[in-house]
């Protein structure tokens, strides 16, 4: 098992200043993330989801920390795919020259970037996307293999050129595609790329998806796979924040969630402006089922089955507490079938003190106890650094 990091820059009240310093604090946590013993950070890419996800060009994030860094890896977690976010030649001639700068650390991740938000601004046919997905890792996993690309495909047509740099990992880095759904945890099964799985349902739900990606793994034939190198990793989300104070971890963790769940809400579902007032001492695991309820009736207002998925975000039982608490939650993924936990501490709400706290305990607590090495080293002042 590995252990990750992945940043959203989420924001509660977010006004030009706190923006800027929050992304300055996400590379605070991805520097440190590497000295706590950290395998990998990943950086999504979203766009215009105010108060969700600020980070809208990750391939500038990750530049910035990977060359602040030394051996962590650093994954695109994911690049929206679609050609009108991203031509798929620019994304394998962006993700080469960080592969190779960066001395062979990338990973790389696609997804839909599906919200009406999104494809609005970029002229994205909703209709599309998924097509679109498919077809650019089948673009760069050629034009990464290959002395020069040519493709003729359903959606578009390239002539032979050479698509430079060529990356340092070879013949490519690591591919992957963003799962929420059985569907297409069966298509990265099929299509030989890795699975990242960012719900928010827990161990008992993680076990039941990673059996369908075995399934379809066990079933497939090959002849859908994007590259000549087939990545069958399955990285599972780990909501955690941990804290010498498990009453307060817990607290300030669940807050984090609620405050990602109604901002997920708001631009996936329609729902209100997300609640950006912080109450300390408040009840938040009422709150959190206050939020669910909410939802509830307002699919039953719509008409609209309730499922399962509709309020898997609002489940509260992740790693928040104590470390001994991460421990045992890690232990529950790991049985579930988690190759890789991938730990969500920049939640809108959580203070910088908080995730800086959260990392250390879990690479001098948590971590070692999964790989039986010595725990890291504690770190002084590592609250207020500057970029």
């Amino acid at each position: 098992m590995i252990f990750s990091v992945i940043f959203e820059a989420q924001l509660a009240d977010p006004t030009v200043e706190r923006e800027h310093q929050v992304i300055r604090d996400c590379v605070e946590q991805a520097v440190l993330a590497e000295r706590m013993g950290f395998d990998r950070i990943w950086a999504v890419e979203h766009h215009s989801l105010k108060w969700y996800a600020h980070m809208s060009a990750p391939e500038v994030f990750l530049s910035f920390v990977a060359a602040r860094t030394h051996t962590i890896r650093i994954g695109h977690g994911v690049v929206c795919m679609p050609f009108n976010f991203n031509h798929p030649v620019r994304v394998a001639e962006r993700a080469a020259m960080l592969d190779l700068l960066s001395g062979g650390r990338l990973d790389l991740g696609a997804g839909r970037g599906g919200t009406a938000q999104e494809t609005s601004l970029c002229g994205v046919d909703p209709l599309r996307t998924t097509a679109e997905v498919e077809e650019a890792l089948r673009i760069i996993g050629k034009a990464w293999e290959e002395e020069e690309l040519e493709y003729h495909g359903p959606l578009v047509d390239i002539d032979p050129h050479p698509i430079l740099p060529r990356p340092a990992q070879r013949p490519h880095p690591p591919l992957f595609l963003a799962c929420s759904r059985g569907e297409t945890l069966v298509r990265a099964a099929e299509l030989g790329v890795g699975a990242l799985v960012m719900g928010f349902a827990g161990p008992e739900a993680v076990a039941g998806m990673r059996s369908v990606y075995d399934g379809a793994r066990a079933a497939r034939d090959g002849s859908a796979f994007v590259s000549r190198v087939v990545n069958d990793h399955f990285s599972v989300l780990c909501p955690t924040i941990v804290l010498d104070d498990p009453e307060e971890a817990r607290r300030i963790g669940v807050r984090g969630q609620r405050f990602f769940a109604q901002s997920i809400g708001h631009w996936y579902g329609g729902a209100g402006v997300p609640d950006e007032a912080v109450e300390e001492g408040g009840d938040e695991e009422a709150r959190m089922r206050g939020a669910a309820e909410q939802v509830v009736a307002r699919l039953h207002e719509l008409d609209i089955p309730v499922r399962p998925t509709a309020t898997a975000i609002f489940n509260a039982d992740h790693a928040y507490g104590s470390a001994d608490e991460a421990i045992a939650y890690v232990e529950r993924l790991r049985r579930a079938g988690a190759d890789e936990v991938m730990c969500l501490i920049q939640m809108g709400t959580v203070p910088q003190e908080a995730c800086l706290e959260t990392l250390r305990q879990w690479g001098e607590k948590v971590i070692p106890h999964f790989t039986g090495k010595a725990g890291a080293a504690g770190v002084a002042g590592v609250s207020g650094g500057g970029v």
